[in-house]
């Protein structure tokens, strides 16, 4: 068993705010201390604001969770100051298989372009994820940022108020009572928080189970994504198998609606199902097992007043597509930085109906695409199986028929189409930098372009004039100015100009498109900034 698992990594201890006669006011109190409230308390303190993490929790999660992480969610862990030991520790990958059978019938590449820093997939357990988000925010700590995480307090009780939240924390030592500006609920798909403030999910549960088995074993499969539809050894069900690192390999295999689910677990049951397919010769020891459900639900909104959800505890998806931690992170990407905006004075309140709004569509989204993909995997009836099966049939000689086949559609980044934050488009350039949509990496010479846009707005310029600062109703704009002259690839020209001569962006600190144009045009760039503010 790994020790990650039994490690406290934020222990308890006893803090002056249990011992305040009246209850201490914080900016903003996370609930929640998995990869999206970590990933939220470190972008907010990274501006400048208190936070205090409380978990009921004190060391990571147990077993893998959530392994694969997508090129978006690793860019946003840069700017947290995490991609590069994701990367460093991860298993990169970028071919998947799919088998009818025992026949390969359908195969993709997910490697990504020429010109992005961060690759296509990587897959990682999600406990080191969490543990490089510890170590960031003990980094932040020492810089003398106000970020706190507060192990094994447990939140008991929650009071709404129109200027602020009330909570009543359980510790090992007795409770007490904090107050937050804001509250962000991260507790995850069980939310004690929702279901205290009385909200509950809206969609399907389907009638399905799935065994996940993280096994550890020394195997020379490649590192690839193979998925089986009605293999020999799981007959009229599905299975998949992923490598991790430290010679851990995610199984997940298909059990059916009607199980005991506590016996499926023991180890006397799983050990043959693996055995069955692994073959009696490879040796292999259980690191973690579970049962999941596919459920695609959502909160109807994710605002509530001042308390605000982000991640599982907000939306559910299938784990096929790894739509979870990666929806999370974009989550909060979306979230903090207009919750800073709001807190300085410099947006109105309404700017977070935004995020309800932005990523309501992203979690539209993914629930989308999660349930066909776990229709097209457990089909409920005769006609449903035989299309199934006659697409993967098809599938292995001709090519018209391999974009049907889905064995779960793998994460991509969000574009907020229809925002209230988006101006009207006046570019007639590549659509992949419409408006709403997140920006594509270009190698420069010296480096990439997504580090140089950062966390801020930005006023990007390809070939155009503009000035080198804006200042817009209290919110600042720096220019960074580009030519295709400089760029000897033709990526900049190609996901940013296509056929146009020159191009002016507006970018936001989450690295969405706002607005774009043909040049700078000073009206009309302050009046994006306004409506990218919440201000028009």
């Amino acid at each position: 068993m790994n020790k990650i698992f039994e490690t406290p990594l934020y222990p308890y201890s006893h803090g002056p705010d249990e011992d305040a006669q009246v209850p201490v006011r914080h900016q903003v109190v996370i609930v929640g201390a998995g990869p999206v409230g970590l990933a939220a308390a470190i972008d907010l303190a990274q501006h400048d604001v208190d936070v205090v993490i409380v978990d009921d929790n004190d060391k990571v999660s147990f077993g893998s969770r959530a392994i694969c992480f997508a090129k978006r969610p690793l860019e946003i862990l840069d700017r947290l100051g995490c991609g590069q030991p994701m990367v460093d520790k991860g298993v990169e990958w970028d071919l998947g298989k799919v088998f009818f059978d025992e026949r390969e019938v359908y195969s993709f590449d997910l490697l990504p372009e020429d010109g992005h820093q961060r690759p296509a997939f990587i897959n990682l357990q999600q406990y080191y994820l969490e543990e490089y988000l510890v170590a960031r925010v003990r980094e932040l700590q020492a810089e003398g940022k106000k970020i706190e995480i507060r192990g094994r307090n447990k939140v008991s009780a929650i009071g709404t108020h129109p200027d602020h939240v009330a909570l009543e924390i359980d510790t090992p030592e007795g409770s007490y009572n904090i107050e937050a500006d804001w509250l962000i609920a991260c507790d995850g798909a069980n939310s004690t928080l929702r279901a205290m403030l009385g909200k509950d999910f809206v969609g399907r549960v389907f009638e399905d189970n799935f065994l996940i088995a993280d096994v550890v074993m020394d195997a020379d499969f490649p590192t690839e994504r193979w998925f089986w539809f009605d293999p020999p050894f799981n007959r009229g069900q599905s299975a998949l198998l992923h490598k991790q690192p430290d010679g851990v390999w995610r199984i997940d295999l298909q059990l059916g609606w009607d199980i005991d689910k506590e016996r499926e677990k023991r180890p006397e049951n799983v050990i043959p199902r693996l055995k069955e397919m692994l073959g009696d010769d490879v040796e292999f020891e259980l690191e973690w097992v579970s049962i999941y459900t596919f459920q695609c639900r959502r909160m109807e909104q994710f605002r509530h007043d001042r308390v605000i959800f982000a991640g599982d505890s907000a939306h559910q998806v299938s784990p096929f597509g790894a739509r979870g931690a990666n929806s999370g992170l974009q989550d909060s990407d979306n979230l903090c930085w207009k919750l800073k905006l709001v807190m300085d004075g410099k947006a109105p309140e309404s700017l977070l109906d935004s995020y309800d709004n932005e990523r309501i569509h992203g979690a539209e989204e993914n629930i989308l695409n999660s349930s066909r993909s776990t229709d097209f995997i457990t089909p409920k009836s005769e006609i449903s199986r035989l299309f199934r099966d006659s697409v993967l049939n098809l599938a292995e000689a001709y090519e018209f028929a391999r974009p049907l086949v889905n064995a779960g559609r793998l994460s991509v980044p969000c574009t907020y189409d229809g925002s209230p934050l988006n101006s009207s488009d006046a570019l007639a350039g590549p659509n992949r930098t419409r408006p709403g949509s997140p920006c594509p990496d270009v190698e420069l010479p010296g480096g990439y372009l997504l580090p140089r846009l950062g966390d801020r707005f930005t006023l990007l310029t390809i070939d155009a004039d503009a000035p080198d600062l804006i200042e817009e109703d209290g919110i600042t704009v720096e220019r960074l100015a580009l030519s295709v002259k400089d760029d000897p690839t033709l990526l900049l020209k190609d996901r940013y100009l296509g056929d146009c001569e020159s191009a002016v962006y507006l970018i936001r600190p989450d690295q969405h498109v706002a607005a774009r144009r043909p040049a700078y045009d000073d009206l009309q760039f302050r009046a994006a900034i306004r409506r990218a503010t919440g201000k028009e």
